[in-house]
């Protein structure tokens, strides 16, 4: 056990807290039990460790640790809570969990048997914690944790603190928002820049940008072969299937999909590619998106899939389309908070409301013309005139 508490004390020396991800300030900290779901690489390790800086001036109180740690092996989580709680510690923070096999039946135990003891874990986006053996599911306060906004990437790296707005803000005042924060800083390169290595929260700690993509691939491949089975019985054959399927989608357009056709270009059944659909939207590698409307026989095929973000985009494919590039960014920095559905009219219907068309610089209104609370969201576009708004100003809702 001495080994947990060394690494422990190393995480924690080394955990700057001069940029907090914007769930912090989300998280009801004083419920007992609280869960963390996000794709690998986006911080709820880092934020863990700056709750524990910022909230506990005795840090003995609280106790981190990773449960893929080996320690482990031979040893449970509930004999390292009853160390814990019989020497004076308080709260733990648990990361990992989906690594750990019985974290669900412990966790429930815990919850039940510590009335006044805290437990924070986090896992894996495919984390599911309605199924499986252990009544999980009424006892944690669960967040999901997101890849950084522009807003966050452009304060991470010093280049200007914005505050977050709302969809109505930028509907209603979007050239007076966008000029203001022109004046500033030079918004366009900084977007194009974050469109290859802005999501993840690892920047600063690599030499450059090969450097990013490298980082982006080992986090793709260790979702794919490694999270995944951890949390599914899925065959090799299937992962190298859900390999190629990624990078297949990652060079096309916008577009409905056809299964038939996807079917073939990666030699699968219908049922597995739409089960193969529905594991990597789980794992943060894709965004499904459903019409408005549809009804919930007909949820299983999506009408439009995209990538979750850009950044896997630009480093799995030296083509990335164009379009999907905008739509993936468009659509990620509003799932956050919204509701996104395709739209029969335009591109995406945000929270039933708002209507968008998302392209270029010179999209026009034709396929929303005449429609209420309808919107161009354009790339290369500086400030906006009218309902013509730019497209990186979506990236300050969060």
């Amino acid at each position: 056990m001495q080994t947990l508490f060394i690494t422990y004390a190393r995480l924690l020396e080394h955990t700057s807290c001069d940029f907090i991800r914007y769930l912090y300030d989300r998280i009801q900290w004083n419920e007992r039990l609280i869960g963390i779901r996000g794709a690998r690489g986006v911080g709820k390790t880092t934020m863990m460790l700056q709750r524990i800086k910022m909230a506990f001036p005795d840090t003995s109180k609280a106790f981190y640790t990773s449960l893929d740690n080996i320690w482990f092996a031979s040893h449970t989580l509930t004999e390292l809570v009853e160390y814990l709680y019989t020497h004076g510690v308080t709260h733990l923070f648990a990361d990992e969990v989906h690594r750990y096999k019985t974290w669900a039946v412990e966790l429930k135990n815990i919850f039940d048997s510590y009335p006044d003891f805290n437990v924070v874990f986090t896992g894996s986006s495919l984390l599911q914690i309605e199924q499986g053996e252990a009544d999980l599911s009424r006892r944690p306060r669960m967040y999901d944790m997101a890849g950084l906004s522009l807003r966050e990437f452009m304060k991470m790296n010093g280049l200007a603190d914005i505050p977050a707005l709302t969809v109505q803000d930028i509907v209603e005042r979007h050239v007076q928002i966008a000029a203001g924060i022109a004046a500033q800083v030079k918004v366009l390169p900084i977007f194009e820049r974050y469109f290859i290595e802005g999501y993840y929260p690892f920047r600063r700690e690599t030499a450059d940008r090969e450097g990013y993509r490298e980082r982006i691939e080992r986090v793709v491949q260790t979702v794919i072969e490694n999270d995944i089975p951890a949390v599914e019985d899925v065959g090799h054959e299937t992962l190298q299937k859900m390999k190629r399927l990624l990078v297949v989608l990652a060079g096309l357009p916008p577009f409905t999909p056809k299964i038939t056709s996807l079917c073939q270009t990666i030699d699968t059944t219908r049922n597995q590619l739409i089960r193969l659909l529905g594991l990597m939207e789980r794992a943060s590698l894709i965004r499904q998106i459903h019409i408005e409307g549809k009804g919930l026989k007909t949820v299983g095929k999506p009408d439009k899939i995209l990538i979750d973000n850009t950044n896997i985009m630009t480093a799995i494919t030296s083509a990335p389309d164009e379009g999907s590039m905008r739509e993936a960014y468009f659509t990620g920095q509003l799932t956050v908070s919204h509701v996104v559905k395709q739209s029969k009219q335009g591109d995406f219907l945000i929270d039933d409301t708002y209507l968008f068309e998302v392209g270029g610089a010179k999209k026009g209104f034709t396929q929303i013309k005449d429609m209420p609370n309808s919107y161009v969201a354009a790339d290369n576009l500086e400030i906006g005139f009218g309902n013509k708004i730019p497209l990186w100003l979506f990236g300050m809702l969060y």
